[in-house]
Parts: structure tokens; sequence; C-alpha cells
């Protein structure tokens, strides 16, 4: 497994273990999108939703996809990256007592994290299975719908992910995804930055080209259901930028963002 995967195993290991972190998780390993405790922008409120339950919830996403999924009674849905089973839970509830769940997550502690909850909660429709998602351990034609939540930033391969998830998909199945991207490209001081202040920058594409990967993966209707922009505040820059560089910044126009997006195979 490459550095960058065991980094971000260890980094999601001390979310669910913080008693064994000796400094913040994001910005000590990198990858831990939404958790810093510089930063409350990226998640979403799910405390309104059917099925939420806040053991599950750790922070980590950028979205609420499962909010943009049409998932119906009898689905079978794959959550890649699922962490601690928080929008899978969700997905149950929609899919209900006939459907089905599945949880992929490459970070053993989750993967155990999520089981405890299921049991807990009872539940005999959901599992939560070890696995890469740029290896996806399913054969074709297999779930009705895929939901992901801030995890395929942190994919090194975003075509080869996409690819994957149009194989696993039935055909007329979908794919409700939140990710971050950026409008444009980012100075790779700026990247640095932005990374000490949510690790979940660096593997960001633009817009357009991740959208452009979705595209050539054969995936059609491809439509952007969310937007937001994700503002680093002045006061955070100013401790790495000069004033003069903050303003070239500003100016640039290029922006981070969080967005969901589906497409249909």
């Amino acid at each position: 497994m490459s550095n960058i995967k065991e980094k971000i195993k260890e980094t999601y290991s001390l979310v669910v273990n913080p008693q064994k972190q000796s400094s913040g998780c994001c910005g000590s390993v990198g990858g831990c999108c939404g958790n810093s405790p510089e930063f409350s922008g990226f998640n979403e409120n799910y405390e309104n939703m059917p099925g939420y339950n806040p053991d599950a919830d750790f922070g980590l996403g950028c979205g609420l996809p499962v909010q943009f999924a049409n998932i119906m009674k009898g689905d079978t849905v794959l959550d890649l990256g699922s962490g601690a089973g928080n929008d899978a839970f969700v997905a149950r509830s929609l899919a209900g007592d006939t459907g089905k769940v599945i949880g992929v997550d490459m970070t053993e502690a989750m993967v155990e994290k999520a089981t405890k909850n299921k049991s807990r909660l009872g539940y005999s429709n959901v599992e939560f299975i070890l696995g890469d998602i740029e290896n996806l351990p399913f054969p074709e034609n297999y779930v009705d719908v895929v939901i992901s939540n801030c995890v395929l930033n942190l994919v090194s391969d975003k075509r080869l992910a996409f690819d994957g998830i149009l194989k696993v998909l039935k055909p007329g199945g979908h794919f409700s995804i939140s990710d971050i991207v950026l409008s444009g490209p980012l100075s790779d001081k700026m990247i640095n930055i932005a990374e000490l202040y949510a690790g979940c920058i660096s593997g960001a594409m633009v817009k357009d080209e991740y959208i452009a990967t979705i595209r050539e993966s054969g995936f059609n209707n491809i439509e952007i259901k969310k937007e937001k922009k994700i503002i680093l505040p002045d006061d955070f820059l100013l401790q790495y930028l000069s004033t003069r560089e903050l303003e070239n910044f500003r100016e640039s126009g290029v922006q981070i963002l969080s967005i969901t997006v589906n497409g249909v195979k």
C-alpha cells in the first residue's frame, strides 16, 4: 500500500481512537476532512435526516449526498469510504427493510466502529467491509446506487475509482457523491496552506477536470446538485502569507468548493 494510503489510514484511525494521537489529526498526517479544530465549514447538518445516528457522525463529510441520491425502497446501496456508518445508516432508512446497504472503508478501525454501531442498532441489512475504492470487491451490475462523502478527493487515481463505480452499478443505476474541488489551480504554497487548515485539499481536482473524468468513465446525465464555497479566513491565511500575497490570492478568484454531483450509468 502506498505511503499516502498509510497516512490516510493512520489519520482516520486516530479519529476513532483520539486518545492515541499526540497532535491534531488533520495537521499531523493529512487527509482528515472537516475535523480540524480550526474548521467547521465542511460538514453538513444531518440531524433532521431519517436514520441519523450521532454515534456514527464524526463530522468528516463535506456534503449530504443521501439527500440527492434518490434512494428507493428495496435498493442496494454502496457507500464508498463509509467511516463509522453515518451516510450508510441514513441510506438504510431510505432503502427500507427490503433494501441493502454496503459500506466500504480501507481503515480497519472505522470498519470496526461502524460494525459495532450496526450491531447496536440491530440492522441486519447493513454490512461494512474492508476494501479499497480503487479496487472494489464486487461483480458487475451489483448495486442500484453509489454514495460517497468527501472521500474520492483522497483517492490518487480518480478515473480508476469512477471506472469501478460504473462497473458495479446496474444499468440505469446512479451515484451521488459529495467532494472537494477547486474552481482553478492553486499555487503549491496555497495548496500546502489549505492542507494545514483542513487536510482534504491536496487531492482536490479542478472542478471542470473532475467532471470531465466522470464523463470519460462513461457516465451520463452528470449534474451538480449543490455547490458551496469553502472560505479560508484571512486571519488564518495571514499566519502564512504576507498581506500582498493574500491580496493576490483573493484577486485570483480561485475558490475551494464543496460539490455534490450525480451521474447515471
